[in-house]
């Protein structure tokens, strides 16, 4: 399977850890960083619910 042909969360995976190595970012880092995106993409889809 193609990345072009692959859903669209496997691409925006791809391209994040593309990101993030490319820019030489520290693992704890980007985990530290990850885990604010995360918090912040679950209260907007609590938002969007409620």
């Amino acid at each position: 399977m193609s990345l072009a042909n692959a859903p669209k969360h496997i691409q925006l995976a791809v391209d994040l850890i593309q990101i993030l190595e490319e820019n030489e970012v520290e693992v704890e880092t980007a985990i530290a960083a990850l885990q604010i995106v995360l918090k912040d993409c679950e209260q907007k889809q609590l938002q969007q619910q409620g």
